[in-house]
């Protein structure tokens, strides 16, 4: 999350449809090659329950430690001999989500924050900036871990704890650009109109925020998959029997000297997707950013 994306205000109001968005892709090969990878995972997570070879709870203590490539299991077994394979996929079905609701919540805290205090300033703005201040003053990892040892262990709570790291990043962000909109020629005649605070930012303001919300919601989607690896790696996300990344690469760590496949094949699952997010989200940086569109 510390590759935030570049801000850069409109200098017009800016009205951002699917067409434009299509357009967009049509024109940059990155965009288009990253938006289809990260589609592929997502279809992928939602067709798990059918191309899934095996159940991913079912115990074969004759088939434990099956080495990749073995026939009928492609990626081999674990320690109870359950399919990797199908693991893996059901665990997409647990990382996915949990990077969609975790942004999301970062997203509307984070964004309601800086929207707020960038555009009534004052004492508004330094209240709400010193609370923005102390959330930043723990790792993120180190307060998703606190939020989660205050809530409980849990899926669900790992998502509200991972929400609550990105929000100040939304916060700092979305801050930035109004206060850089404010200054703008068109916002200024608009308000000298006679246009109410209410219709100045539902129809000038968040159009013109939605270029760096869309670069930073891809690149906090993939430290959002991350950190909930991370918390189940420590017991504090997804609980057993839950097909899940972080618990696979705990349980395989016992067994790197021999097996070491029970912690690739899931570590590898992790690096993919999180790359896909990043690359989606550097691809989008760069497409559109005006500096970088020549």
């Amino acid at each position: 999350m510390s590759n935030a994306p570049a801000i850069v205000a409109a200098q017009e109001p800016i009205r951002r449809t699917p067409v434009a968005l299509l357009e967009l892709m049509r024109g940059h090969r990155r965009v288009m090659a990253s938006f289809v990878l990260v589609a592929l995972l997502f279809l992928v997570a939602i067709l798990s329950p059918v191309i899934s070879p095996h159940d991913p709870l079912g115990v074969s203590p004759d088939n434990s430690y099956l080495p990749p490539l073995t026939p009928g299991h492609v990626l081999g077994t674990d320690e109870l001999g359950r399919d990797l394979l199908s693991r893996i996929l059901w665990g997409s079905r647990v990382s996915l989500p949990v990077a969609f609701v975790a942004v999301a919540v970062g997203l509307f805290g984070g964004g309601l924050i800086g929207l707020v205090s960038g555009y009534a300033g004052g004492i508004a703005d330094l209240l709400l900036m010193r609370l923005v201040d102390a959330l930043l003053a723990f790792p993120g990892l180190i307060l998703a871990i606190a939020v989660v040892a205050a809530l409980g262990p849990g899926l669900r709570n790992a998502m509200i704890a991972i929400g609550i790291v990105a929000v100040p990043v939304y916060a700092r962000l979305v801050r930035a650009v109004v206060l850089q909109l404010k200054q703008m020629e068109f916002i200024v005649a608009t308000r000298s109109l006679g246009a109410t605070p209410l219709r100045l930012v539902l129809r000038h303001l968040i159009p013109n925020l939605l270029n760096p919300i869309i670069v930073q919601v891809s690149l906090s989607a993939g430290f959002a998959i991350l950190a909930e690896a991370t918390l189940s790696f420590l017991g504090l996300g997804a609980q057993l029997p839950t097909p899940d990344w972080g618990q696979m690469i705990n349980s395989g760590a016992s067994f790197l000297n021999n097996d070491p496949w029970l912690a690739i094949v899931p570590g590898a699952a992790i690096s993919i997707t999180v790359y896909s997010f990043n690359l989606l989200g550097d691809s989008l940086r760069d497409a559109l950013d005006p500096r970088l569109r020549s």
